[in-house]
């Protein structure tokens, strides 16, 4: 229907919000000054709703009947008023058997199972169990806290019918946020970190939200970040607002009041270690404080991304998305974690990839990331511990990335058989003059005249500019220098040789993976002059193409 009339102080079921394109509370006096009001909006169908029982004909009837009055289709909702002249009466209540079936998809959101991972955890004494987070409706662990965030803001009279939320996120708290807007009708604004896959972009658009991409590589301070961004749009838009999962307490509550209980419910007060991939720290935070409310011997275990400063990092970049931070969150909680692992790129990635096609459930890198921090834990007890491993989300948006052979294969994480860049790099190494490091870099402040000096100190003809000390994380690659570029910049411009390199720097090389052939690599060299080498997503070298050449000669 176009309008749904609600007659204070009747509250309307949730089918019939659901069907209505706009809904209207009015008193149960002056229905002339509604009329008014719809006049001015449209031409349609009214549906009229209001409180069962009470004087006859009822408030409801009497606005039914003046809407009728104005030229308006108009339908009475009720379950007990007689006939109005001119309007159908529809019952509020469905009068056949009750269907199992949900109000609206967040009634579908928690209650996900639990499943053993005994394929992947074959080795192991204990059990191993998997809480399959990505079967909630918008494909992750984010949907619980999503939920809860916008029904405490309603509560709280932070967020009203026509506002905007604006959140920044790595993809799957902005789908729990859509998901929920399109129940309520909010308008959706996300800004991501470029290092974000396309596929979750292009998800957040699927859902109506307009997406947002910043650096990475900048600070959180820094007003490109992606929170810098999104507290921005939060203060220029009108009615918007901003959930916050970093500082919002409706996130760790959500789990202390729904991921925690199901847990102990379904081990049967039996689990004795919980792993969590930790971002915002909202989830083992809340489930972690309920499990050890029951139990206060659970184990809570932290998986983090190396890099990270959960695990005692400093926040430099690292591939794996949607967990780790370079800041601490309110929502985190130190006090409930026992232990937290570190688990590199490759480790997360690779195991991701194990659990798919061992267990057949299709995961992404957070997943690998707290399974392979699960078995380094499980490997230590007994056939009495049952360790439940928490699984945040599916591959659906890692197509593009984890799951592409050649993606891993150009950032060093698979290798190939016979030689690969690996040997040609151990052939150059072998080769090296004096103390040639090995991989030569300038930073983007340097002078020109550093850079020069640099080429002209250790011999060769290209490097890579670099924000940070190796060992370096590709993020930290921000552009390259050749003598041949310094030539031209500095031709006719004496100046030139004061100005920083970042000024006059060329995009970063071209990349190849440690494990790629030797022919791929030559392959690249055909249109670039070097290439960088990545080492599971860290750079480790560069070759030329008098490297290569060396290295098939000699061969």
């Amino acid at each position: 229907m176009d309008v749904l009339v609600v007659v204070e102080p009747a509250v309307a079921p949730l089918v019939l919000e659901a069907r209505s394109r706009r809904v209207v509370h009015v008193p149960a006096v002056a229905p002339e000054l509604l009329v008014e009001e719809l006049r001015g909006v449209l031409f349609g169908l009214v549906g009229v709703l209001g409180e069962p029982g009470g004087p006859v004909p009822s408030p409801a009837a009497r606005v039914a009947e003046e809407v009728r009055r104005a030229g308006f289709a108009t339908v009475l909702f009720s379950d007990d008023a007689p006939a109005v002249e001119g309007v159908s009466v529809h019952p509020v209540r469905d009068p056949g058997p009750p269907m199992d079936a949900a109000e609206t998809v967040l009634d579908l959101v928690g209650n996900t199972p639990l499943v053993r991972l005994d394929r992947i955890g074959r080795e192991l004494p204990c059990h191993l169990l998997g809480k399959l987070e990505h079967l909630n409706p918008g494909g992750s662990v984010k949907d619980r806290p999503a939920r809860a965030m916008v029904d405490a803001a309603e509560r709280a009279g932070l967020l009203t019918r026509g506002g905007t939320i604006v959140e920044p996120t790595s993809g799957n708290t902005g789908v729990g946020l859509a998901v929920v807007a399109a129940i309520h009708g909010y308008r959706c604004v996300f800004t991501v970190p470029d290092k974000v896959a396309e596929e979750k972009r292009q998800l957040l658009r699927a859902y109506g939200a307009e997406v947002v991409v910043c650096p990475t590589t900048v600070p959180p301070e820094h007003p490109e970040s992606y929170y810098s961004v999104a507290d921005r749009l939060t203060a220029e838009i009108p009615g918007a607002f901003q959930p916050n999962q970093y500082r919002n307490l409706a996130n760790p509550l959500a789990h202390a009041e729904t991921t925690g209980p199901e847990i102990w419910r379904q081990t049967a007060g039996r689990v004795t270690h919980f792993v969590v991939a930790v971002g915002t720290g909202g989830t083992i935070s809340g489930a972690g404080r309920h499990l050890k409310s029951q139990n206060p011997a659970v184990q809570v275990i932290a998986a983090d991304p190396e890099g990270s400063i959960y695990s005692g990092g400093g926040g430099r970049p690292y591939l794996v998305e949607g967990i780790g931070e370079d800041f601490w969150p309110e929502t985190y909680d130190p006090t409930v974690v026992d232990r937290v692992v570190a688990v590199s790129d490759r480790d997360s990635f690779l195991t991701a990839r194990r659990v798919t096609r061992e267990e057949g459930i299709f995961v992404g890198g957070s997943t690998g990331t707290a399974v392979w921090a699960a078995l380094e834990v499980a490997r230590e007890l007994s056939p009495d511990d049952v360790v439940v491993v928490l699984v945040p989300d599916s591959g659906r948006g890692y197509l593009t990335k984890l799951y592409d052979d050649g993606w891993m294969a150009d950032h060093g994480f698979v290798r190939a058989l016979g030689a690969t860049a690996e040997t040609v790099l151990a052939a150059k190494g072998a080769g090296r003059r004096g103390s040639l490091p090995p991989l030569v870099h300038v930073h983007p402040d340097e002078t020109v005249r550093a850079a020069i000096a640099i080429l002209d100190e250790y011999g060769v003809s290209q490097v890579p500019v670099v924000k940070a000390e190796p060992p370096l994380a590709l993020a930290e690659v921000v552009g390259s220098v050749t003598d041949r570029l310094l030539l031209e910049r500095t031709l006719g411009r004496p100046q030139a040789f004061d100005e920083p390199v970042g000024s006059v720097m060329d995009p970063p090389l071209v990349t190849v993976g440690l494990g790629e052939t030797a022919e791929y690599v030559a392959e690249k060299l055909q249109a670039s002059p070097a290439v960088l080498v990545l080492d599971g997503g860290h750079p480790v070298g560069i070759l030329t193409r008098s490297d290569v050449l060396s290295f098939f000669e000699g061969s």
